[in-house]
């Protein structure tokens, strides 16, 4: 059985930042980084990783996550439809000096009936747009539209904590679309959900944000034989391939019990959104569980022979490092186990 751990965020983002390691136990993740075979590329995100893997192309402009995430979000429209659809989820914006830093669902909650409620009157007030507004989750809204808009797009998860003024939509139609950002924006400002959400001291909502766009992909192609992860776009692209999924499990030792042979991908993502918010201590702690309950459990699971070759994935902000080790890569006494601090490379 061959294993693929996915860990975004594997790394601290800031890698000036070495102090964060000190003190910080992973025995079993430095001896596995360390005697592995290791690769490094550009850095990418995630969602671009993953189609990647799945054989999906680039649309003209996006990775087609939209669609894609029909297949989770709305099976019967997944099916059917033919038109162009974009993610446009609500975020925070927040003005800082001379810059607009966004925040994503991971900093507030929003309900449905919010959801729907602000969705309804975008709809009733851009009506002279060739689009419109589908909450299919809270915190997931989409476009849909017959026309392909001319436009490149950024991820929300590359944009989150940043500075949107260096990641706006660019491209033929950029302005028209700049346009209707700030025709969102003026319309949120005053809305009565934002008002008795700021009366409550919450987060408003007082912008989406529009990113990947396409028209659902006509065929996927997966490597693994089975996928694990509670991420959505992960089991949308396994349902596309006909490939198995399960729920993430609590640990390693659980994941071992299925004793299911193949290939595997197994996603670690909970340091995703600790790592972008800079909460370095909840991201420590998140690395420290790691450690107990997936690298030493697969560490030990590779010396007794039961993983035939591991391969861990750490998607950074500085770039993409690849990790592979077989059992016997174990007894390469001559690769010295290194802190984690040194196995950071950027591009």
């Amino acid at each position: 059985m061959n294993l693929n751990l996915l860990v975004p965020n594997l790394f601290w983002p800031d890698i000036l930042q070495t102090e964060i390691y000190n003190d910080l136990s992973a025995p079993s993740l430095e001896v596995l980084l360390s005697k592995s075979t290791a690769t490094t590329t550009p850095p990418q995100e995630i969602e671009a990783w993953l189609c990647k893997e799945f054989n999906v192309a680039k649309q003209k402009n996006d990775w087609p996550i939209a669609p894609l995430m029909l297949i989770t979000d709305a099976p019967a429209l997944a099916k059917t439809s033919k038109d162009f659809w974009m993610r446009a989820d609500p975020v925070h914006l927040r003005i800082e000096q001379n810059h607009i830093m966004l925040a994503d669902s991971q900093a507030f909650q929003i309900s449905i009936e919010e959801a729907e409620q602000i969705v309804r009157d975008l709809n009733l007030n851009l009506g002279n747009h060739d689009f419109s507004f589908l909450p299919l989750f809270s915190d997931r809204w989409y476009i849909r539209t017959s026309k392909t808009p001319e436009i490149f797009t950024h991820t929300l998860s590359h944009v989150t904590c940043k500075n949107i003024n260096n990641f706006l939509p660019s491209g033929a139609e950029s302005i028209a679309w700049h346009k209707i950002f700030n025709e969102i924006q003026m319309l949120l400002y005053e809305h009565p959900v934002n008002q008795a959400r700021e009366s409550r001291g919450e987060l408003t909502i007082n912008s989406v944000w529009f990113w990947g766009g396409g028209t659902m992909p006509q065929s996927t192609l997966s490597p693994y034989s089975h996928t694990w992860s509670d991420n959505d776009l992960l089991r949308s692209l396994a349902l596309a391939s006909n490939t198995g999924h399960s729920e993430l499990p609590a640990d390693a030792q659980q994941w071992l019990q299925t004793q299911i042979s193949g290939n595997h991908l197994v996603l670690l993502d909970a340091l995703q959104g600790k790592a972008k918010y800079r909460n370095a201590y909840g991201w420590r702690e998140t690395l420290r569980n790691m450690e107990e309950n997936w690298f030493l459990p697969v560490y030990t699971a590779l010396k007794k022979g039961e993983i035939n070759q591991l391969t861990i994935t750490a998607l950074n902000e500085t770039s993409s490092q690849r990790f592979e080790i077989k059992r016997s890569d174990l007894w390469k006494l001559w690769r010295i186990t290194k802190p984690l601090a040194a196995q950071i490379e950027t591009n």
